[in-house]
């Protein structure tokens, strides 16, 4: 049987951990914490792009049974999500919460330890942060107390993807299961659509690091994830988030292995009605292309299962928590 005690208790018990949180906590007073590296002093509650100070603001929390089957088990994923984001994307489905902050509450570091102490308790399999790129030093000063109180459950880092190199290396040996996006592997797309021409670099660059972390994705007998990579690319209308570029990418430069969501709920949202090529949904043979590439590219681990309807359902009502 694999060894699925958490990464971070190893840590904690060093007195790592703690330090860890220090160095993060020290990054805010310039922020250099993602690619934008904004430069202001968080600690003085300035804001940059990501419009969050000193303390991170959590939009809701609960059991999330609309992730991928190997984080959702038997009792869900227990999902934080985050408010504000490190990325404008035009089409975010999720855009009241991380553009405009709806219905965000401030939390110290105590009440973030206590909402992951929550989430044990109510039986979920992981620690899921989502959108956690801006606010890791607020996750792990929280983590520390956590940890201290018994908290010891799988990580799971949710993000979009564009991550710097600095804050995953204070992440290495405490994350455990790495969830990036991969949006946009043109640029130009990525300026337009994201606010992001260097999305596709940091973001190639970051899921290297994490692979080097954590490794493929393992899976336990009862098929709960306790360790690994797990990538989510939305398809988009016409290719636009290169597809073809991005599965020959994981394969050649991270692993055949690599566990992939495939998900095909693209719908025109926010702003993304403004954009003709972005105002509709994708095709069943869009789709189907893309599974084909998937086979092409020798990556058969794909995540397949159709959750968008239970998804949509599921955030609706941790929303209004």
């Amino acid at each position: 049987m694999p060894d699925t005690q958490p990464a971070y208790t190893a840590l904690l018990q060093t007195g790592e951990l703690a330090n860890r949180a220090v160095q993060a906590v020290q990054m805010l007073h310039s922020c250099q914490l993602c690619p934008r590296r904004c430069g202001i002093n968080r600690l003085e509650d300035e804001t940059g792009f990501c419009r969050t100070g000193r303390l991170a603001r959590v939009a809701s929390f609960g059991p999330h049974f609309g992730e991928e089957a190997p984080l959702v088990g038997t009792h869900g994923s227990g999902a934080i999500f985050f408010a504000q984001c490190n990325l404008a994307c035009v089409f975010c489905q999720n855009h009241e919460i991380s553009q405009h902050g709806q219905d965000e509450t401030e939390m110290d570091a105590t009440q973030l330890a206590k909402v992951m102490l929550k989430l044990q308790a109510q039986g979920v399999h992981n620690i899921n942060l989502v959108s956690p790129s801006h606010v890791v030093p607020q996750i792990l000063e929280a983590l520390v107390l956590a940890a201290e109180q018994g908290l010891a459950i799988p990580l799971v880092y949710n993000s979009g993807g564009y991550d710097a190199l600095e804050t995953l290396a204070l992440l290495n040996g405490i994350v455990d299961i790495y969830m990036p996006d991969t949006k946009f592997f043109s640029a130009q797309l990525a300026e337009q659509y994201c606010q992001a021409p260097d999305y596709p670099l940091h973001a190639r660059q970051a899921i290297q690091a994490m692979h080097q972390q954590v490794g493929d994705l393992q899976i336990n007998q009862q098929g709960v994830a306790w360790r690994g990579l797990l990538i989510r690319h939305l398809v988009m209308p016409a290719g636009l988030a290169g597809t073809a570029q991005w599965l020959n990418f994981l394969a050649k430069e991270i692993s055949v292995d690599t566990y992939i969501n495939l998900m095909d709920q693209y719908r025109p949202c926010a702003q993304a009605t403004s954009f003709s090529e972005l105002n509709r949904s994708i095709t069943r043979q869009e789709y189907e292309e893309v599974l084909q590439l998937a086979e092409q590219n020798g990556l058969s681990r794909l995540d397949q299962r159709s959750h968008h309807v239970m998804d949509t359902i599921l955030r609706a009502l941790l929303y209004k928590r």
